[in-house]
């Protein structure tokens, strides 16, 4: 069935020559997430950014498994220009829930970073509206010159070393990081007067430290209004 997304997500991979893209289907509220996923110089060469219109045949895969219920096969794929800051905005909030743990329909333990294997969950992709002042870009402390998120949500969880797979905020947040200015990027998140997060759950995942094993939270974007950084948004 022919769909109009506008892109919500634009996440980074291990593999630079990919990226995973999301979005939101306006007529039904849906998450869509492209499968196969998109060249990341097909993505340059159509200037495809959050915020994007894109159209396609879009059908549910067969294989879908876990939290992942947004996976789409497509045909013709096509790029329809961007949207407004309004419908942008429009589309961040149809995924908008009050808390991690609501999105997910899961509780969480204090600084608990993945939902384990074993929970049903239903999707794998939802926004959080974040009050300016409860994030924060920091420094990885088990892996220096690297940076994480932290935040805490609306119902007061905290979430400590998040890691950031929106692709145009790490770029650029890791280049103020290598001329130690991460505090002016956290400046320019304070001053907004609001924030939305896109989490994702990452696919199944081993941690190399311990027994956990499961579907680890991701940063799939940071979103401010009614500002945003030019710089991030680009391919530049």
């Amino acid at each position: 069935m022919n769909r109009i997304i506008i892109v919500t997500d634009l996440t980074r991979f291990h593999k630079p020559e990919i990226v995973c893209t999301a979005g939101i289907n306006e007529d039904s509220g849906e998450c869509i997430r492209p499968m196969p996923y998109l060249a990341l110089s097909e993505c340059r060469r159509l200037n495809v950014l959050p915020g994007a219109k894109l159209s396609g045949d879009f059908t549910p895969s067969p294989d879908r498994t876990g939290p992942h219920q947004e996976d789409y096969s497509y045909k013709k794929l096509k790029y329809l220009g961007p949207s407004s800051s309004s419908e942008f905005k429009n589309a961040l909030r149809q995924g908008l829930y009050g808390s991690v743990e609501e999105g997910f329909e899961v509780t969480l333990k204090d600084n608990q970073k993945h939902i384990p294997i074993g929970d049903e969950v239903q999707r794998s992709i939802i926004t959080v509206s974040i009050s300016p002042s409860e994030i924060k870009i920091i420094e990885d402390s088990y892996k220096p010159g690297k940076i994480k998120l932290n935040f805490r949500d609306l119902s007061g969880r905290k979430f400590r070393y998040i890691g950031i797979t929106d692709l145009g905020f790490h770029k650029y947040a890791l280049q103020h990081h290598s001329r130690k200015e991460l505090g002016k990027i956290n400046a320019m998140i304070k001053a907004q007067k609001e924030v939305y997060l896109r989490i994702g759950l990452s696919r199944e995942y081993q941690s190399p430290y311990d027994e956990r094993n499961g579907y680890w939270l991701q940063a799939n974007g940071i979103y401010t209004f009614p500002d945003y950084n030019k710089e991030i948004r680009c391919y530049n």
